[in-house]
């Protein structure tokens, strides 16, 4: 078996959410990510990523994409969706995926999902091979030390538990109010501010 890095199981203690759900709270108005969800890669005292999956990346085809890298098949056996992942290094991709495929390279994000940057995954989906389900994005959220568990403490952001069925969920228009349902939340009545009781 190859191996594979488990950084981002090991990271993360009490308060970390790696592996979880980002989920903007109706008051975050900034452009770049009102009304996301966002997938935890990792998050640790120093830093956190993460990858947007709510939103489609416009003009470009997994067709098309696969025929610029010159990857064949052409046309594929399989697709995955392609994503905006977030405002840094939106020219770099990120293969967000089932943990039941992982190569030298891969990182293991907890026992149901992993993450791969090299090519090969995108090789093994045009052959119809490959993880069960994935997602492409590119460009990635990122935060400096203490930043994201700031914006969190601003009210900024839930946190919810990552399932399958929703992280690769094809209705990308509803997920943001269905991670808030989840919640048995109402986006309409949530207030931006933080209350002290």
């Amino acid at each position: 078996m190859a191996k594979h890095s488990t950084a981002a199981q090991n990271d993360g203690g009490e308060g970390y959410l790696t592996g979880q759900l980002l989920v903007a709270m109706p008051s975050l108005r900034d452009p770049r990510f009102a009304q996301t969800v966002v997938f935890m890669v990792a998050h640790t005292a120093e830093s956190a990523m993460g990858l947007v999956i709510n939103r489609p990346f416009a003009g470009l085809s997994f067709d098309s994409l696969l025929e610029q890298l010159k990857v064949e098949p052409w046309p594929p056996l399989r697709r995955i969706r392609i994503h905006a992942g977030g405002p840094v290094e939106t020219a770099k991709g990120f293969v967000l995926h089932t943990a039941d495929w992982v190569q030298e390279g891969s990182l293991l994000i907890d026992d149901r999902f992993a993450l791969t940057s090299s090519i090969d995954v995108l090789k093994a989906i045009a052959r119809g091979e490959g993880p069960r389900q994935g997602i492409l994005a590119l460009g990635y959220a990122g935060w400096g030390p203490g930043q994201l568990d700031a914006e969190i403490l601003q009210n900024a952001w839930l946190s919810v538990p990552a399932e399958e069925d929703f992280v690769f969920a094809d209705d990308l228009g509803a997920m943001w109010r269905g991670a808030l349902a989840s919640l048995k939340v109402d986006p309409l009545l949530l207030s931006g501010a933080a209350g002290r009781a």
